[in-house]
């Protein structure tokens, strides 16, 4: 079976990247599946296809942008060009854009699959009735909320239209068969990406490190854990780094820069700007305490299933 995988991948900067990343790795060892088309957005360094263990091929198709309102164009010509036996989107609201309508105009490709009579799985790792518009940093007036859900109603019951939609959360499986009367949501639990071998729990000497990882901006906040493990350091006399890894949300260029330059002051901060795939064991297992300065939650924590994963 030739399957195209559509999701933002490595070094892409662009939500669910990692998701994406494991999803080819863990899809092009099984037996079933001859040859990956990976449609990806384009980045300036080379995909990471660097896997330890032998697979089908991986085709890459660089074609689609952030924000780009034609994205829905350059997606659906590869498809056809390429004619896989199925597609799999890796999906959630944002995927396409931050502004409204490339956004929407990128939840319909399921559709347009769907109706070329390609098998078709969508992955959704969040939905509308579960999103905080005004505290993800989309939309604050009232009135504007209500449209903005009218429409996320629209565009989900596009995406329903696929032969699966898989959701990480019962909760979402719940909701999407309740309200829109859906028989083809699958609940695949996000778990961790990988079983690692049994970490080793003991610090490595020097400061105890305490690291928040992720896309930061929106709802995914750093100041207050800045300023509380300040007043910890002043209460303890507890010698602890602060570690900001990752880098800003596609909604907020250049939020933490303007942190770094607010706490300048502050000693032992770091920030250690996009982490390559093959560098995440080692951050979280260098650190004490991982923590989550979130206001909000848009799905399920794939940081979160990290961090447990790691030790």
């Amino acid at each position: 079976m030739k399957l195209a995988i559509v999701t933002a991948y490595p070094p892409s900067k662009v939500t669910l990247t990692e998701y994406g990343y494991h999803l080819v790795k863990h899809f092009r060892l099984q037996k079933e599946v001859t040859e990956i088309i990976l449609i990806t957005d384009k980045t300036k360094g080379e995909k990471d296809l660097n896997f330890e263990e032998k697979g089908c091929k991986v085709t890459v198709k660089e074609c689609w942008n952030f924000n780009d309102y034609t994205n829905v164009f350059k997606v659906n010509k590869v498809i056809a060009s390429t004619k896989p036996d199925a597609v799999l989107f890796n999906l959630q609201f944002l995927k396409f854009g931050d502004k409204k309508i490339p956004a929407a105009l990128g939840l319909i490709l399921p559709l347009l699959c769907k109706m070329k009579g390609i098998p078709t799985i969508s992955l959704m790792h969040n939905i509308i009735e579960q999103v905080d518009l005004n505290n993800v940093g989309i939309i604050s007036n009232k009135i504007f909320q209500k449209i903005y859900s009218g429409i996320g109603n629209l565009l989900t019951k596009l995406v329903l239209t696929s032969d699966v939609v898989a959701v990480t959360m019962g909760k979402y499986q719940t909701i999407l068969e309740n309200k829109y009367q859906s028989r083809n949501v699958a609940l695949i639990p996000h778990g961790s990406f990988e079983t690692p071998e049994e970490p080793d729990f003991t610090l490595p000497a020097g400061p105890k490190k305490i690291l928040t990882f992720g896309k930061f901006g929106t709802y995914k906040k750093v100041e207050i854990m800045i300023e509380a493990i300040e007043l910890i350091r002043r209460r303890t006399n507890q010698n602890l780094e602060i570690v900001i890894a990752g880098a800003d949300s596609p909604n907020t260029p250049g939020y933490l820069e303007s942190v770094k330059k607010k706490y300048a002051h502050v000693d032992q901060l770091c920030f250690t700007g996009y982490v390559e795939e093959e560098t995440v064991p080692t951050i979280f297992e260098e650190s004490a305490v991982v923590v989550f300065p979130y206001t909000s939650t848009t799905g399920s924590s794939g940081v979160l299933h990290q961090a447990g994963s790691y030790g």
